[in-house]
């Protein structure tokens, strides 16, 4: 019998998500992918796959999951996750060794939003346009183009179970989930369509990410910025981190499984070094914006991009 998974708890809002489908927004069809990369990449170093290997994404809770088949597997978690085998508390960031008839269980968030689970060799399951990415609101890619249900049955690659070394979490700049400064944007593309003081308003206030939101955007409530060109323009490009002002002067974020287009001006967007932070916000959580520069955008981003790159390394050389 082939190895797989047994859902036997899906949790609030599992699926499997992988670096994204690219090459399609023209067409309408959104990249989609981890909301928090970095801790994806991690999930999969740990193990011993390459970065883009498909990992289960969760949100606020876990899935309960039991391996079925004869051969163990090679596992890791990553984020701040609670989680036990057989009822027995284990750590995340590290390699797990589950044993056939064995049961994970990832209860809960102690932190941030979302959690990875990564199996060496990765999960058996055909790409969608390039990609293994679940968009539920299209139904593509993942398992059967939905989140987990009780009752299905993953199906593995298969890999062999790398040896358990030493493990260490990724140091604090690399856990998304424990940042705690201001959100990072760069003005624009339609920033002129707002008052000086609307502008003043979205930097200077605090904004609670709404029970309204999901992978698709996150709608804030707080105090409404003003426009000075009427709240419609004409239809363009949106991206991940697009920050839309409706009619209503609350903003709206657009994340991985946003709509491509939208007529709403955009006051600002998130800098990448910044969307796997985001990608951890959770209901009731409290942002503030902070002006930055494309420059320093960009010396952030390559900072950052060094620091995983460094200790996904350490975790390769340890492993052979």
């Amino acid at each position: 019998m082939n190895n797989g998974f047994e859902v036997l708890s899906p949790g609030l809002y599992t699926s499997l998500q992988d670096l994204g489908r690219f090459g399609f927004e023209d067409r309408g069809v959104p990249t989609s992918g981890a909301m928090d990369e970095m801790s994806f990449a991690i999930a999969n170093a740990l193990v011993g796959n390459d970065e883009d290997q498909g990992a289960l994404e969760f949100t606020l809770t876990g899935a309960t999951l039991r391996l079925t088949g004869n051969q163990p597997c090679c596992l890791a978690v990553s984020g701040d996750m609670a989680l036990s085998i057989d009822e027995q508390p284990v750590a995340p960031y590290q390699r797990l060794t589950l044993r056939p008839g064995s049961i994970l269980r990832i209860t809960r968030a102690l932190s941030g939003a979302r959690g990875y689970l990564a199996v060496a060799g990765g999960f058996k399951v055909q790409p969608v346009m390039g990609s293994v990415s679940t968009l539920m609101r299209a139904g593509l890619g993942g398992f059967s183009g939905r989140p987990l249900q009780k009752g299905d049955w993953l199906p593995l690659n298969g890999a062999a179970s790398i040896p358990l070394t030493t493990g260490s979490k990724p140091e604090q700049r690399l856990m998304p989930q424990r940042e705690r400064r201001p959100v990072r944007v760069i003005a624009g593309p339609q920033d002129d369509h707002f008052t000086s003081a609307g502008m003043a308003d979205f930097l200077g206030s605090e904004y609670r990410v709404s029970e309204q939101s999901d992978r698709m955007g996150y709608r804030l409530t707080g105090h409404a910025v003003a426009h000075s060109k009427g709240f419609n323009i004409v239809s363009d490009a949106i991206s991940r981190g697009s920050i839309q002002i409706p009619g209503n002067g609350q903003p709206i974020i657009a994340m991985n499984d946003r709509q491509t287009t939208g007529g709403y001006p955009k006051i600002a967007t998130v800098i990448l070094a910044d969307l796997a932070r985001l990608g951890q916000a959770k209901p009731g959580d409290r942002l503030r914006f902070e002006i930055v520069s494309v420059e320093k955008a960009e010396s952030l981003w390559a900072g950052r991009q060094a620091l995983l790159k460094q200790w996904l390394n350490q975790v390769r050389r340890a492993a052979q």
